[in-house]
């Protein structure tokens, strides 16, 4: 397939610039994965979309303050630098702006002798190795030193860092937000365990590459950006057992999806451990470990419009984004959410069907 197979327009006033004023007011949209059938819902309906006997999946990492702004010790130039992917305990690999400007063996200064850092290497993609030094916990320089890094396509601020995180964020490490866990209150998350339903935690730490673009026409041609994920044995044995008695494993968000893909075998079962995926789901790929999928709208010829389109099938996908634009609805990071299914489910028949 070509990437081009994935593009739709998108008017730029329907790109969500800030969330919802209740993190479960926003619109949901249900899509039948096999015959394409389109509901209209809200969010808070979303509990009755689930059966007794499923699992929600959860992915509980954290979103770190990931932006610094500092200045170079020699000329004062000011430096931006992006936290991407944790090395060990001192060294990063990061997006340094300006790069041109910054190169091996320049000393960045963010907080006067408490946090500073050197470039030490220049990745062949353009991202730097950096050395931080510092004295104080880690955590907490960062917290005072840095900022959301916000995806490009949001131009507000955002005035409450904790929108910008799920209320089960436990685990920090992410650059960018597990997005369709937004839309989640700890009531609503009650009334889903008191349906009956499983909630299992995993981890996958998002990286700043999510947003990255497809490159390549040819999507056999695109390297996927890599991941750290944790599976807990506590989270594999909620999803076995579902998986043995017949309910559904319900991803939330394309970071669960992955995570559990990368984990599950030919029979479905997964397995606990962590590590790296770099798995990339397109269309032609065979799910193995999930039934059914929260997400949130995604960017055009963005290899999260194709592993939503692997899952429920491209024409599908691009017919309900189009009805998505036609409806006003909300989209990316602070927008509407899409629930997609494969098998018949129970629900409360609320919303419109077309």
């Amino acid at each position: 397939m070509k990437k081009s197979d994935f593009h739709y327009d998108l008017p730029a006033h329907l790109i969500a610039q800030h969330p919802a004023s209740r993190r479960d007011g926003s619109r949901l949209l249900c899509l039948d994965g096999e015959d394409g059938a389109i509901r209209h819902l809200r969010f808070s309906d979303f509990p009755d979309q689930l059966i007794p006997g499923d699992c929600l999946v959860l992915n509980n990492t954290r979103v770190i303050p990931a932006r610094l702004i500092g200045h170079r010790a020699d000329t004062g130039t000011e430096v931006e630098i992006l936290l991407l992917e944790r090395r060990d305990v001192h060294h990063w690999e990061t997006i340094v702006r300006p790069g041109r400007r910054v190169r091996p063996g320049h000393h960045i200064v963010f907080l006067p002798g408490e946090l500073e850092a050197d470039i030490l290497e220049i990745l062949p993609d353009g991202g730097r190795v950096v050395r931080f030094g510092f004295d104080l916990p880690w955590e907490a320089l960062l917290e005072r030193a840095g900022a959301v890094p916000l995806p490009p396509y949001i131009h507000e601020t955002l005035e409450d860092r904790e929108r910008y995180q799920t209320v089960y964020a436990r685990y920090a490490g992410s650059a960018a937000a597990p997005t369709a866990g937004l839309h989640f209150t700890d009531e609503m998350l009650r009334d889903i365990r008191g349906r009956g339903i499983q909630v299992a935690e995993l981890t996958l730490h998002v990286g700043l590459g999510t947003f990255r673009p497809v490159q390549e026409e040819n999507l056999t041609d695109h390297v996927m950006h890599r991941e750290y994920y944790e599976m807990s044995e506590s989270c594999a044995n909620l999803i076995n057992q579902t998986r043995r008695s017949g309910g559904r494993v319900v991803a939330v968000g394309t970071t669960s999806c992955r995570v559990i893909e990368t984990v599950a075998d030919a029979q479905g079962m997964v397995h606990a451990g962590s590590g790296w995926t770099e798995i990339f789901i397109y269309p032609g790929y065979r799910f193995k470990g999930i039934d059914a999928l929260l997400t949130n709208f995604h960017l055009p010829e963005s290899t999260l419009i194709m592993l939503v389109s692997a899952f429920a099938g491209r024409d599908h996908v691009m017919t309900a984004y189009k009805e998505a634009v036609d409806q006003v609805y909300r989209f990316f990071s602070f927008g509407d959410a899409m629930f997609l299914s494969r098998r018949a489910q129970q629900s409360s028949g609320k919303g419109e069907t077309r």
